[in-house]
Protein backbone atom coordinates (compact mmCIF):
# COMPACT_ATOMS: atom_id res chain seq x y z
CA UNK A 1 0.00 0.00 0.00
CA UNK A 2 1.42 3.09 -0.43
CA UNK A 3 0.19 6.80 0.84
CA UNK A 4 1.25 8.71 -2.60
CA UNK A 5 -1.81 10.96 -2.85
CA UNK A 6 -2.07 11.94 1.05
CA UNK A 7 -0.65 15.13 -0.65
CA UNK A 8 -2.10 18.64 -0.85
CA UNK A 9 -2.76 19.30 -4.56
CA UNK A 10 -0.47 21.94 -5.39
CA UNK A 11 2.39 19.59 -4.01
CA UNK A 12 1.54 17.93 -7.44
CA UNK A 13 0.96 20.85 -9.42
CA UNK A 14 4.21 22.05 -8.28
CA UNK A 15 5.78 19.29 -9.90
CA UNK A 16 3.83 19.15 -13.46
CA UNK A 17 5.32 22.62 -13.29
CA UNK A 18 9.01 21.26 -12.35
CA UNK A 19 8.62 18.70 -14.88
CA UNK A 20 7.45 20.29 -17.82
CA UNK A 21 10.67 23.45 -16.77
CA UNK A 22 12.98 21.00 -16.88
CA UNK A 23 13.84 20.92 -13.28
CA UNK A 24 12.08 18.09 -11.46
CA UNK A 25 15.47 16.30 -10.81
CA UNK A 26 17.12 18.94 -9.77
CA UNK A 27 18.99 18.50 -6.42
CA UNK A 28 17.04 20.29 -3.81
CA UNK A 29 17.05 20.58 -0.04
CA UNK A 30 14.10 21.52 2.31
CA UNK A 31 13.92 21.97 5.99
CA UNK A 32 11.17 20.78 8.67
CA UNK A 33 11.26 22.63 11.80
CA UNK A 34 8.86 24.87 13.75
CA UNK A 35 8.89 28.38 14.77
CA UNK A 36 7.58 28.15 18.15
CA UNK A 37 6.04 25.52 20.92
CA UNK A 38 2.65 24.74 21.65
CA UNK A 39 0.94 26.80 24.76
CA UNK A 40 1.05 24.81 27.63
CA UNK A 41 4.33 22.73 26.95
CA UNK A 42 7.57 24.18 27.48
CA UNK A 43 9.69 21.69 25.82
CA UNK A 44 9.38 20.03 22.08
CA UNK A 45 10.93 16.65 21.90
CA UNK A 46 10.78 15.41 18.21
CA UNK A 47 8.86 12.09 17.31
CA UNK A 48 7.37 10.26 14.25
CA UNK A 49 10.67 9.88 12.32
CA UNK A 50 10.18 5.81 11.97
CA UNK A 51 6.93 6.05 10.44
CA UNK A 52 7.99 9.01 8.07
CA UNK A 53 10.90 6.44 6.74
CA UNK A 54 8.19 3.72 6.11
CA UNK A 55 6.48 6.19 4.23
CA UNK A 56 9.38 7.50 1.84
CA UNK A 57 10.59 3.60 1.49
CA UNK A 58 7.27 2.66 0.12
CA UNK A 59 5.93 5.97 -1.69
CA UNK A 60 4.88 5.25 -5.07
CA UNK A 61 1.83 5.68 -7.03
CA UNK A 62 -0.82 2.64 -7.81
CA UNK A 63 -2.28 1.84 -10.99
CA UNK A 64 -5.78 3.24 -8.94
CA UNK A 65 -4.00 6.39 -7.67
CA UNK A 66 -2.98 6.92 -11.57
CA UNK A 67 -6.50 6.57 -13.04
CA UNK A 68 -7.39 8.92 -10.03
CA UNK A 69 -5.21 11.34 -11.04
CA UNK A 70 -6.29 11.26 -14.56
CA UNK A 71 -9.69 10.97 -14.22
CA UNK A 72 -9.02 14.92 -12.57
CA UNK A 73 -7.91 16.43 -16.23
CA UNK A 74 -5.83 18.75 -15.28
CA UNK A 75 -2.48 16.66 -15.71
CA UNK A 76 -0.65 15.91 -19.17
CA UNK A 77 0.32 12.70 -20.13
CA UNK A 78 3.99 12.95 -20.57
CA UNK A 79 3.56 14.06 -16.41
CA UNK A 80 1.41 11.32 -15.29
CA UNK A 81 3.33 8.30 -17.40
CA UNK A 82 6.46 10.08 -15.61
CA UNK A 83 5.04 10.15 -12.10
CA UNK A 84 4.08 6.38 -12.83
CA UNK A 85 7.76 5.14 -11.92
CA UNK A 86 8.49 7.75 -9.87
CA UNK A 87 9.98 6.66 -5.74
CA UNK A 88 11.49 8.38 -3.38
CA UNK A 89 15.75 8.40 -4.10
CA UNK A 90 17.01 11.13 -1.49
CA UNK A 91 19.01 11.26 1.53
CA UNK A 92 17.48 12.80 5.24
CA UNK A 93 19.09 13.41 8.23
CA UNK A 94 16.80 13.99 11.46
CA UNK A 95 16.78 14.86 15.21
CA UNK A 96 16.03 11.00 16.58
CA UNK A 97 12.92 10.56 18.14
CA UNK A 98 12.52 11.82 21.45
CA UNK A 99 15.48 14.25 21.54
CA UNK A 100 14.14 17.72 22.76
CA UNK A 101 14.60 20.39 20.52
CA UNK A 102 13.61 24.56 19.73
CA UNK A 103 12.24 26.50 17.59
CA UNK A 104 14.18 27.53 14.04
CA UNK A 105 15.91 24.07 14.21
CA UNK A 106 15.59 21.81 12.04
CA UNK A 107 14.34 18.48 12.83
CA UNK A 108 14.61 17.02 9.10
CA UNK A 109 16.48 17.78 6.63
CA UNK A 110 15.26 16.40 3.03
CA UNK A 111 17.53 16.08 0.40
CA UNK A 112 16.64 14.50 -3.52
CA UNK A 113 15.22 15.87 -6.56
CA UNK A 114 13.35 18.96 -6.63
CA UNK A 115 9.94 16.94 -7.31
CA UNK A 116 10.49 14.31 -5.03
CA UNK A 117 11.16 16.49 -2.09
CA UNK A 118 8.05 18.66 -2.58
CA UNK A 119 5.87 15.88 -2.91
CA UNK A 120 6.84 14.28 0.86
CA UNK A 121 6.21 17.81 2.28
CA UNK A 122 2.57 17.48 3.30
CA UNK A 123 3.25 14.02 4.65
CA UNK A 124 6.42 14.66 6.68
CA UNK A 125 4.82 17.52 8.52
CA UNK A 126 1.38 15.59 9.49
CA UNK A 127 3.15 12.77 10.66
CA UNK A 128 6.31 14.94 12.49
CA UNK A 129 4.19 17.77 13.86
CA UNK A 130 1.46 15.43 15.02
CA UNK A 131 3.57 12.89 16.94
CA UNK A 132 5.65 15.61 18.00
CA UNK A 133 2.97 17.44 19.68
CA UNK A 134 1.30 14.37 21.35
CA UNK A 135 4.93 13.36 22.75
CA UNK A 136 5.55 16.87 24.06
CA UNK A 137 2.42 16.88 26.01
CA UNK A 138 3.19 13.09 27.41
CA UNK A 139 6.52 15.50 28.36
CA UNK A 140 4.87 17.90 30.01
CA UNK A 141 2.63 15.07 31.87
CA UNK A 142 4.75 12.87 32.84
CA UNK A 143 7.03 16.34 34.71
CA UNK A 144 3.75 16.79 36.61
CA UNK A 145 3.27 13.41 37.68
CA UNK A 146 6.67 13.35 38.85
CA UNK A 147 7.84 10.06 37.95
CA UNK A 148 4.59 8.16 38.18
CA UNK A 149 3.09 6.02 36.30
CA UNK A 150 1.25 7.54 32.84
CA UNK A 151 -1.38 5.57 31.38
CA UNK A 152 -2.64 6.56 27.80
CA UNK A 153 -6.28 5.90 27.51
CA UNK A 154 -6.98 8.70 24.83
CA UNK A 155 -8.14 6.53 21.79
CA UNK A 156 -12.51 7.47 22.05
CA UNK A 157 -11.35 11.00 21.83
CA UNK A 158 -8.54 10.99 19.23
CA UNK A 159 -9.57 12.30 16.38
CA UNK A 160 -9.90 9.58 14.20
CA UNK A 161 -8.58 6.16 14.13
CA UNK A 162 -5.29 7.36 12.74
CA UNK A 163 -4.81 9.96 15.24
CA UNK A 164 -4.97 7.29 17.77
CA UNK A 165 -2.72 4.68 16.71
CA UNK A 166 0.08 7.93 15.99
CA UNK A 167 -1.11 9.54 19.23
CA UNK A 168 -0.38 6.38 21.42
CA UNK A 169 3.17 5.92 19.66
CA UNK A 170 3.84 9.40 20.44
CA UNK A 171 2.67 9.53 23.74
CA UNK A 172 4.68 6.38 24.87
CA UNK A 173 7.90 8.03 23.59
CA UNK A 174 7.13 10.50 25.50
CA UNK A 175 6.72 9.03 28.93
CA UNK A 176 3.42 6.83 29.02
CA UNK A 177 4.04 3.76 31.13
CA UNK A 178 1.09 2.01 28.40
CA UNK A 179 -1.87 2.60 26.44
CA UNK A 180 -5.77 1.05 26.55
CA UNK A 181 -6.00 1.07 22.29
CA UNK A 182 -5.29 -2.78 21.91
CA UNK A 183 -4.60 -2.33 18.47
CA UNK A 184 -1.30 -0.05 19.36
CA UNK A 185 -0.25 -2.45 21.99
CA UNK A 186 -0.56 -5.05 18.82
CA UNK A 187 1.49 -2.42 16.83
CA UNK A 188 4.07 -1.22 18.43
CA UNK A 189 4.64 -3.62 20.80
CA UNK A 190 3.67 -2.09 24.26
CA UNK A 191 2.24 -2.51 27.08
CA UNK A 192 -2.05 -2.38 27.08
CA UNK A 193 -4.30 -1.76 30.19
CA UNK A 194 -7.47 -1.57 31.28
CA UNK A 195 -10.29 -2.10 33.47
CA UNK A 196 -13.54 -1.82 33.49
CA UNK A 197 -16.68 1.01 32.48
CA UNK A 198 -19.61 1.80 34.50
CA UNK A 199 -21.33 -0.52 32.32
CA UNK A 200 -20.15 -3.24 33.59
CA UNK A 201 -21.10 -1.93 37.31
CA UNK A 202 -24.77 -1.32 36.27
CA UNK A 203 -25.00 -4.29 33.94
CA UNK A 204 -25.14 -6.49 37.75
CA UNK A 205 -28.06 -6.10 40.36
CA UNK A 206 -25.42 -4.68 42.81
CA UNK A 207 -21.91 -2.76 42.63
CA UNK A 208 -21.02 -6.02 44.98
CA UNK A 209 -21.80 -8.65 42.63
CA UNK A 210 -20.11 -6.52 39.77
CA UNK A 211 -16.64 -6.37 41.70
CA UNK A 212 -16.75 -10.14 42.77
CA UNK A 213 -17.61 -11.14 38.60
CA UNK A 214 -14.60 -9.21 37.71
CA UNK A 215 -12.56 -10.60 40.42
CA UNK A 216 -13.57 -14.09 39.72
CA UNK A 217 -12.75 -13.43 35.51
CA UNK A 218 -9.24 -11.72 36.83
CA UNK A 219 -7.94 -12.53 40.13
CA UNK A 220 -4.53 -11.60 39.74
CA UNK A 221 -5.08 -8.38 37.34
CA UNK A 222 -8.14 -7.42 39.69
CA UNK A 223 -8.49 -3.21 39.50
CA UNK A 224 -12.00 -1.81 40.10
CA UNK A 225 -13.76 0.92 39.25
CA UNK A 226 -15.23 2.00 42.91
CA UNK A 227 -17.01 5.73 41.37
CA UNK A 228 -20.27 4.22 39.84
CA UNK A 229 -22.78 5.19 42.84
CA UNK A 230 -20.71 6.66 45.92
CA UNK A 231 -16.94 6.16 46.33
CA UNK A 232 -16.60 6.04 50.02
CA UNK A 233 -20.05 4.77 50.82
CA UNK A 234 -20.12 1.89 48.91
CA UNK A 235 -17.40 1.67 46.39
CA UNK A 236 -14.31 1.24 48.64
CA UNK A 237 -15.99 -0.88 50.96
CA UNK A 238 -17.39 -3.63 48.26
CA UNK A 239 -13.78 -3.64 46.80
CA UNK A 240 -12.00 -4.10 50.50
CA UNK A 241 -14.60 -6.64 50.77
CA UNK A 242 -13.46 -8.67 47.47
CA UNK A 243 -10.50 -7.57 48.59
CA UNK A 244 -10.92 -10.09 51.10
CA UNK A 245 -12.34 -12.50 49.47
CA UNK A 246 -9.45 -12.33 47.06
CA UNK A 247 -6.51 -12.49 49.71
CA UNK A 248 -8.63 -15.78 51.37
CA UNK A 249 -8.25 -17.46 47.90
CA UNK A 250 -4.17 -16.45 47.64
CA UNK A 251 -4.69 -13.67 45.51
CA UNK A 252 -4.59 -9.52 46.11
CA UNK A 253 -6.95 -6.84 44.77
CA UNK A 254 -4.66 -4.76 42.40
CA UNK A 255 -6.08 -1.43 42.45
CA UNK A 256 -9.26 0.70 42.84
CA UNK A 257 -9.60 3.71 40.31
CA UNK A 258 -11.27 6.95 40.78
CA UNK A 259 -12.58 8.67 37.91
CA UNK A 260 -14.62 11.22 39.12
CA UNK A 261 -15.15 13.46 41.96
CA UNK A 262 -12.55 15.76 44.17
CA UNK A 263 -9.66 13.23 43.47
CA UNK A 264 -7.18 14.59 46.27
CA UNK A 265 -10.09 13.93 48.97
CA UNK A 266 -11.19 11.09 47.73
CA UNK A 267 -8.09 8.90 47.34
CA UNK A 268 -6.70 10.23 50.85
CA UNK A 269 -9.99 8.81 52.28
CA UNK A 270 -9.70 5.80 50.16
CA UNK A 271 -6.13 5.09 51.46
CA UNK A 272 -7.20 5.57 54.81
CA UNK A 273 -9.82 2.91 54.87
CA UNK A 274 -7.70 0.59 52.03
CA UNK A 275 -4.91 1.12 54.91
CA UNK A 276 -7.12 0.41 57.62
CA UNK A 277 -8.29 -2.91 56.33
CA UNK A 278 -4.95 -4.00 55.47
CA UNK A 279 -4.27 -3.38 51.83
CA UNK A 280 -1.69 -0.88 51.99
CA UNK A 281 -0.54 -2.77 48.75
CA UNK A 282 -3.87 -1.61 47.01
CA UNK A 283 -3.12 0.66 44.37
CA UNK A 284 -4.92 3.82 43.48
CA UNK A 285 -5.49 5.07 40.06
CA UNK A 286 -7.05 7.98 39.12
CA UNK A 287 -8.59 9.23 35.87
CA UNK A 288 -10.99 11.36 34.51
CA UNK A 289 -10.53 14.38 32.35
CA UNK A 290 -7.04 15.01 33.60
CA UNK A 291 -4.05 17.31 32.14
CA UNK A 292 -0.36 18.03 33.36
CA UNK A 293 -2.33 21.04 35.59
CA UNK A 294 -4.83 19.02 37.59
CA UNK A 295 -1.47 16.13 38.08
CA UNK A 296 0.56 18.43 38.99
CA UNK A 297 -2.11 20.09 41.73
CA UNK A 298 -2.57 16.84 42.98
CA UNK A 299 0.90 15.91 43.40
CA UNK A 300 1.62 19.47 45.55
CA UNK A 301 -1.33 18.38 47.22
CA UNK A 302 0.65 15.25 48.52
CA UNK A 303 -2.67 12.32 47.03
CA UNK A 304 -2.01 9.23 47.42
CA UNK A 305 -2.31 8.27 43.91
CA UNK A 306 -0.13 5.77 42.33
CA UNK A 307 -0.57 6.02 38.17
CA UNK A 308 -2.85 8.27 35.95
CA UNK A 309 -4.96 7.73 33.32
CA UNK A 310 -4.97 10.53 30.57
CA UNK A 311 -6.85 10.60 27.18
CA UNK A 312 -8.40 13.76 25.78
CA UNK A 313 -6.17 16.22 26.81
CA UNK A 314 -3.01 13.86 25.88
CA UNK A 315 -3.98 12.96 22.05
CA UNK A 316 -5.97 15.89 21.10
CA UNK A 317 -3.88 18.31 22.68
CA UNK A 318 -6.28 20.15 24.04
CA UNK A 319 -4.55 23.46 25.14
CA UNK A 320 -2.93 24.12 22.01
CA UNK A 321 -3.72 21.48 18.70
CA UNK A 322 -1.10 22.56 16.71
CA UNK A 323 2.88 22.66 16.10
CA UNK A 324 3.69 25.46 13.95
CA UNK A 325 5.09 23.44 11.62
CA UNK A 326 7.08 24.30 8.70
CA UNK A 327 8.41 22.61 5.75
CA UNK A 328 11.52 25.46 3.75
CA UNK A 329 13.27 24.71 0.48
CA UNK A 330 17.20 26.16 1.90
CA UNK A 331 19.00 25.06 -1.14
CA UNK A 332 18.64 24.42 -4.59
CA UNK A 333 20.93 23.36 -7.65
CA UNK A 334 24.03 24.26 -4.83
CA UNK A 335 22.81 27.50 -4.47
CA UNK A 336 21.04 28.47 -0.54
CA UNK A 337 17.93 30.76 -1.25
CA UNK A 338 16.03 32.28 1.21
CA UNK A 339 12.41 33.16 1.72
CA UNK A 340 12.14 37.43 3.17
CA UNK A 341 8.56 37.84 4.94
CA UNK A 342 6.92 41.31 6.70
CA UNK A 343 6.93 38.48 9.46
CA UNK A 344 10.92 38.45 11.00
CA UNK A 345 9.73 35.07 12.65
CA UNK A 346 8.94 34.01 8.81
CA UNK A 347 12.06 35.17 7.15
CA UNK A 348 13.84 31.40 6.39
CA UNK A 349 17.34 30.85 6.80
CA UNK A 350 19.52 29.40 3.95
CA UNK A 351 21.55 26.41 3.11
CA UNK A 352 22.18 22.73 4.28
CA UNK A 353 21.98 23.55 8.28
CA UNK A 354 23.27 21.37 11.14
CA UNK A 355 22.46 21.58 15.04
CA UNK A 356 25.39 20.77 17.85
CA UNK A 357 23.97 20.93 21.32
CA UNK A 358 26.01 21.97 24.04
CA UNK A 359 26.15 22.78 27.79
CA UNK A 360 24.40 26.04 27.29
CA UNK A 361 22.41 25.40 24.71
CA UNK A 362 22.17 25.00 20.79
CA UNK A 363 23.63 26.36 17.25
CA UNK A 364 22.20 26.34 14.28
CA UNK A 365 25.02 26.65 11.42
CA UNK A 366 25.53 25.51 8.27
CA UNK A 367 26.50 21.49 7.65
CA UNK A 368 30.21 21.95 6.86
CA UNK A 369 31.41 24.07 9.71
CA UNK A 370 33.30 22.25 12.41
CA UNK A 371 31.80 23.16 15.62
CA UNK A 372 31.98 22.16 19.36
CA UNK A 373 29.48 20.28 20.60
CA UNK A 374 27.45 17.55 19.75
CA UNK A 375 25.50 17.21 16.13
CA UNK A 376 21.97 16.98 16.48
CA UNK A 377 21.07 15.94 12.91
CA UNK A 378 21.88 12.01 11.85
CA UNK A 379 22.14 10.42 8.43
CA UNK A 380 18.95 7.76 8.36
CA UNK A 381 18.44 7.46 5.19
CA UNK A 382 20.11 7.30 1.43
CA UNK A 383 19.29 6.61 -1.94
CA UNK A 384 15.75 6.44 -0.47
CA UNK A 385 16.75 3.38 1.87
CA UNK A 386 16.87 3.68 5.85
CA UNK A 387 20.27 2.91 7.15
CA UNK A 388 18.49 1.35 10.52
CA UNK A 389 16.02 -0.82 11.65
CA UNK A 390 13.16 0.85 13.81
CA UNK A 391 14.22 1.27 17.06
CA UNK A 392 11.39 -0.35 20.08
CA UNK A 393 9.49 1.79 21.62
CA UNK A 394 10.40 1.49 25.33
CA UNK A 395 13.91 2.35 23.90
CA UNK A 396 12.65 5.69 22.67
CA UNK A 397 10.80 6.35 25.74
CA UNK A 398 14.18 5.94 27.59
CA UNK A 399 16.02 8.04 25.06
CA UNK A 400 13.57 11.02 25.67
CA UNK A 401 13.71 10.70 29.22
CA UNK A 402 17.61 10.94 29.75
CA UNK A 403 17.55 13.48 27.34
CA UNK A 404 14.82 15.48 28.75
CA UNK A 405 16.35 15.34 32.22
CA UNK A 406 19.64 17.03 30.22
CA UNK A 407 17.73 19.96 28.49
CA UNK A 408 14.73 20.67 30.88
CA UNK A 409 15.75 22.34 33.87
CA UNK A 410 17.99 24.44 32.11
CA UNK A 411 15.38 25.30 30.00
CA UNK A 412 13.37 25.92 33.30
CA UNK A 413 15.92 28.29 34.66
CA UNK A 414 15.83 30.51 31.66
CA UNK A 415 19.93 29.74 31.07
CA UNK A 416 19.27 27.88 27.58
CA UNK A 417 19.95 29.63 24.56
CA UNK A 418 19.65 28.60 20.93
CA UNK A 419 21.32 30.83 17.96
CA UNK A 420 22.65 31.11 14.78
CA UNK A 421 26.25 30.29 13.63
CA UNK A 422 28.39 33.36 12.91
CA UNK A 423 28.28 32.14 9.18
CA UNK A 424 24.62 31.24 8.93
CA UNK A 425 24.01 34.67 9.93
CA UNK A 426 26.16 36.36 7.44
CA UNK A 427 24.90 33.91 4.52
CA UNK A 428 21.70 34.87 5.16
CA UNK A 429 22.57 39.00 5.66
CA UNK A 430 23.84 38.47 2.56
CA UNK A 431 21.13 37.12 0.63
CA UNK A 432 18.18 39.05 2.09
CA UNK A 433 20.75 42.32 0.74
CA UNK A 434 20.89 40.68 -2.86
CA UNK A 435 17.31 40.52 -2.63
CA UNK A 436 16.46 43.98 -1.57
CA UNK A 437 18.17 44.62 -4.60
CA UNK A 438 16.77 42.55 -7.14
CA UNK A 439 19.62 40.02 -7.34
CA UNK A 440 19.58 36.28 -6.48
Amino acid sequence: MSDALFTDLYELTMMAGYHGDGRAEAQATFDLYFRHPPAGVDLVVAAGLDPVLDYLEALHFTDEDMTYLAALGIFGGDFLAWLADLRFTGEIWAVPEGVPVFGDEPLVRVTAPLAQAQLVETALLNRICYSSLVASNAVQIAAAAGGKAILEFGARRAHGPDGALTGARAAIIGGCAATSNVEAGRRFGVPVSGTQAHAWIMAYDSELEAFRAYARTFPDDCVLLVDTYDTLAVGIPNAITVARELAADGHRLGGVRLDSGDLETLACEARRMLDAAGFADTRILASGDLDAGRIAALERAGAPIDSYGVGTSLLTARADPSLSGVYKLAEVRGLPVVKISGTAAKTTSPGRKQVWRGPDGDVIGLADESRDGRPLLERVMADGRRLHAPFALPELRDRCRAAVAEVRPRVLRGDWRVRRSARLDSLRVELLEQLRHGVR
